[in-house]
């Protein structure tokens, strides 16, 4: 049997509505499933609320993916079996929501000061209900006017950090992350260590208090994936694993199921009837 811990929705910038994302999740055969939205459980919450939450025939984690604070590289961690409830989680989520508002306007100032004709509102039509807007918005609205390709290339050229629309933003320090992920309850491991781009930095991350490392990933080659099982066993921690599906056709993978992982790698992260209220 086969697992995905490290999927989006439309609540941050995937392409399918939690529903959407449960019910490809079910009808791809998944037994644990994780939703890993950017800096919000408002898909979780959804879930929750409208009452797909738990759901028979597959077992869902709720997650979330934060982006932490570093001067040069690229860190994410994701937070599995937080309490979404958990007052200072919410409070801090809201804060993150609202510096995020302010660094969308003044990066959309920077690409339109570059030349690129794209407005507010055609970034918010393509984010729909999100209220986590991205970078990944921005690109989405460049590519659909034809001015690059794919996202990757608006942000090799643009968005990535170091271009020259790209404006950093409110993020927490790794060991921030980890305490207010520990404090609601779940635990915290690092995603797609690869992406990084600092092994060494990597490791120095393995002892910060993290749960697990994100050793099974579409851009981690077989190399990778042992370098980082043989961290997670030199650090004591869990091997985990997921697509980061966000359900577009120019991004690998482009449907559920396609990239997965054995099951004994997410079976640690689930909780049975875990109480969210």
């Amino acid at each position: 049997m086969s697992s995905d811990m490290h999927m989006h929705t439309t609540y941050s910038d995937g392409r399918l509505t939690p529903e959407e994302l449960l019910a490809a999740a079910k009808d791809a055969g998944l037994t644990y499933m994780a939703i890993t939205d950017h800096d919000t459980v408002e898909g979780i919450s959804h879930l929750y609320e409208n009452g797909f939450f738990p759901c028979r025939g597959i077992k869902i984690v709720p997650g979330i993916e934060f982006s932490a604070h570093h001067p040069l590289r690229e860190i994410h961690i994701l937070g599995y079996n937080i309490d979404i409830y958990y007052g200072p989680l919410v409070d801090k989520l809201t804060e993150v929501t609202e510096a995020r508002w302010t660094r969308f306007s003044e990066m959309l100032d920077k690409v339109r000061q570059l030349g690129y004709s794209i407005s507010e509102t055609d970034v918010l039509s393509i984010a729909g209900t999100s209220k986590s807007i991205s970078r990944s918005h921005i690109g989405r609205v460049l590519v659909k006017k034809g001015y690059f390709e794919t996202v990757r290339d608006a942000f090799d050229a643009l968005l990535a950090k170091g271009k020259p629309a790209y404006v950093p933003h409110f993020r927490l320090s790794v060991e921030e992350i980890v305490g207010l992920v520990h404090a609601a309850g779940g635990e915290a491991v690092l995603a797609h260590p690869k992406l990084i781009g600092d092994d060494e930095l990597v490791r120095e991350i393995c002892q910060k208090g993290i749960d697990g490392i994100e050793a099974f990933y579409p851009r981690h080659d077989a190399a990778d994936t042992e370098r980082y099982m043989a961290m997670a066993a030199r650090y004591g921690l869990r091997c985990t694993g997921g697509s980061d599906f966000h359900g577009f056709p120019t991004r690998y993978p482009d449907k559920v199921g396609i990239f997965t992982v054995e099951d004994q790698y997410a079976e640690p992260f689930y909780r049975e009837h875990q109480t969210l209220d």
